[in-house]
């Protein structure tokens, strides 16, 4: 056996072993990647993303430090409470994203900030949502369903749903735990023909009147008592002079009066 054959015989295992390693570090993602009591795995569809899979694990909030390749998020029948600002920012391949079955109670403004061009499902069902920032929706591509929530309708959620034009079948399931009107519990949000916001605004405008008209009723009711006050005041000290007795003659006066007669 030559040199040759004895060197390529001890190497040849050696290149076997890389190339399995670098082909199961290719297929499947690093541990230190998942993040904790959630599953990783290459997606199907996406073959350079990943699946995560994080449901039924107690998470009481959103994973920090998610892979930036991952596709899919499944985060549902969790007890995650908030929705924060530029949470999902830097998973510039996400794609689906549930929530659902959670106990979030409101949205802000960037809650989805980073993904409105990629995302193309949104489940936000069974949580406890009650309002949303007005443009909480404005510049998503997704699909949203958001079933099954406890919405308070006002003028937020008017304007909220108002940009979903392209999810014209979600807001119609929108339904109204409570209202700004009476009577509209229980019904369809896009049921209420009322302009909420111009609602909102005259209600303003009712506490604003009504607010002048007491600040202006205690100055007129003040002016009334200081007057009357000062016309009380000036009666007591008048029959006070009146109570007075005469100033008595002086003597002297007395003598010239008898010396004229």
């Amino acid at each position: 056996m030559t040199l040759l054959d004895l060197w390529l015989s001890r190497s040849l295992p050696m290149c076997l072993l890389i190339q399995s390693l670098i082909l199961m570090a290719l297929c499947f993602p690093s541990a230190s990647m998942c993040p904790k009591g959630c599953i990783c795995q290459r997606a199907d569809l996406y073959p350079h993303g990943l699946n995560i899979t994080c449901s039924q694990s107690r998470l009481k909030e959103i994973p920090p430090d998610l892979p930036v390749d991952t596709v899919v998020l499944r985060l549902d029948h969790n007890h995650i409470g908030a929705v924060p600002d530029r949470a999902f920012h830097g998973l510039k391949l996400l794609r689906e994203l549930n929530l659902s079955y959670n106990a979030v109670e409101t949205l802000g403004e960037g809650a989805f900030s980073g993904v409105e061009a990629t995302l193309q499902v949104l489940d936000l069902s069974h949580n406890r949502i009650t309002s949303v920032h007005k443009d909480a929706f404005t510049r998503l591509k997704a699909r949203v369903i958001v079933d099954d929530n406890p919405w308070h309708c006002d003028c937020a959620l008017q304007q909220a749903l108002g940009g979903m034009a392209h999810n014209h079948e979600a807001a119609a399931r929108v339904l109204c735990w409570s209202s700004e009107l009476r009577n509209q519990e229980g019904r369809p949000f896009l049921a209420v023909d009322a302009d909420l916001c111009n609602l909102a605004k005259r209600t303003t405008d009712y506490a604003m009147l009504v607010t002048m008209f007491c600040w202006f009723a205690m100055v007129i009711s003040y002016v009334v008592y200081y007057v009357r006050q000062n016309q009380e005041d000036a009666r007591r000290h008048l029959e006070y002079l009146k109570s007075l007795p005469s100033k008595p003659k002086k003597p002297d006066e007395a003598d010239d009066i008898s010396t004229v007669v």
